[in-house]
This record gives C-alpha cells, sequence and structure tokens, in this order.
C-alpha cells in the first residue's frame, strides 16, 4: 500500500517505494501511476477510468516524496512549474568519502548513450551534451561516507549519481556509476527528501517532506 502525504481535488502527494517504476514500461512490473489509479479507484469507489498525472518521475531504484495530478488542469500547471523551475525538489545521499568542500554548486555537461542508458560527463561542445547544475551540503560523515543534502537545479537522467560519481564519490549502492566500491545487491541510497510547489489553483506554497528510510546506511548519521 503506498504511503500518502497529502490529498485534495487536485494534488496526490506520496511515498514513493525503492524499485517501483514511476510509469510503466515494457516489464509490466508494478508502477506508481497504475498504483495510484488502483487507490482512487477503491477509496471512492469510482468505475471507468480514473486520471492519475504524471508530472515529474524518479528513477526506479529511488524512493521518497513524489506529487501526482488528480485532474489535467493541475498536470498542465505543475507540468509548467517544472519547467519554469519553481517546482523545486530536495534530495538526500550517502556518498562515499567527503567532498572537497563542505557545500558547492555543482556545474556539468551531460551525454546520455541511448544505446547502453549510460551518462557521462562530456565537455560543454560535445554534441547532445545538456548542462547539470546542483548545489550540495554535507550534513554529517561518519565511516568512510557522508549525508549529503541537494538541490536539483535542472533534472537531467542520472544526474546526482553521475555529478557525485565523477568526483571520485560515488552513491552507496549505485551498481551503475559507482560498481568498483558498492556490493551487488546494495540498495543505492538516494531520496526524493521534500518538494515545494505552489498548489495548482489556490497558488499557495507548499512543501511535502519525507524522512529517509531508518535502515543502512541512512541510520549511521546523527541528523
Amino acid at each position: 500500500m503506498v504511503k500518502v502525504i497529502y490529498e485534495d481535488n487536485h494534488l496526490l502527494v506520496v511515498e514513493k517505494p525503492v524499485n517501483i517504476l514511476s510509469q510503466g514500461d515494457n516489464t509490466n512490473d508494478n508502477d506508481m501511476v497504475n498504483l495510484l489509479k488502483k487507490y482512487l479507484k477503491e477509496k471512492y469507489n469510482k468505475p471507468g477510468n480514473v486520471f492519475v498525472g504524471l508530472v515529474h518521475r524518479l528513477d526506479r531504484p529511488v524512493g521518497g516524496c513524489m506529487v501526482f495530478a488528480k485532474t489535467s488542469k493541475a498536470a498542465s500547471r505543475l507540468s509548467e512549474q517544472v519547467r519554469n523551475k519553481s517546482f523545486k525538489k530536495t534530495y538526500r545521499a550517502v556518498i562515499h568519502g567527503n567532498m572537497n568542500k563542505k557545500s558547492d554548486n555543482l556545474l556539468d555537461y551531460l551525454y546520455k548513450n541511448k544505446k547502453t542508458n549510460m551518462v557521462s560527463v562530456v565537455s560543454k561542445n560535445t554534441k547532445e551534451a545538456k548542462d547539470a547544475r546542483l548545489s550540495y551540503e554535507t550534513l554529517d560523515s561518519k565511516k568512510g561516507f557522508s549525508l549529503v543534502q541537494i538541490d536539483l537545479q535542472t533534472g537531467r537522467p542520472h544526474q546526482i549519481r553521475v555529478q557525485f560519481a565523477s568526483r571520485k564519490h560515488p552513491l552507496f549502492g549505485d551498481q551503475r556509476y559507482g560498481q568498483h566500491l558498492n556490493k551487488v545487491g546494495q540498495q543505492i541510497a538516494l531520496w526524493s527528501y521534500k518538494i515545494e510547489i505552489q498548489h495548482p489553483t489556490t497558488k499557495e506554497k507548499l512543501e511535502f517532506v519525507c524522512d529517509v528510510p531508518n535502515e543502512y546506511p541512512w541510520n549511521i548519521f546523527n541528523v
């Protein structure tokens, strides 16, 4: 059962479990859109189709806060906030080692290889390269790991994972960009911690927080 954080006539804010797709693909595995359609159908005893608008995504292994729209009007207004960067996403991650600076802004140019689904840091002039920006703050460091809070300014594929891995500080459990440090089967320690939006109809500023799981490696930090 999906944990609902907030719900009204326009919005549905939930905690996405790890290893669940944001939207269905050709694997036919469970995905958030269909799980929430089922939830709304059962809760309100609705016949026929139920609308659930996907306005942003989380990678399959990533859990935490996610906002969905319950009407097409809300979906288009939230999508506009994503486009104009007023839809603010804050993540938490556990990385190997310590960054050189306790807090910093990271700017890179990323290229996604569509055949391998791998993203790499490239020079600014590379064809199809896209700028990737984030800022981070180190909240705590312990036992060879650091807990960082990340303000994501661009939403490129695998952005957080690649930007930290390229600086030799891959995320805990990341099999794709930190396989030399992580063990097979470890869960990636990346979490959608906070989302700030403007309500699509009332224009009220809203903030939603999902605490990180109370399990290793999250629970080694005093935060």
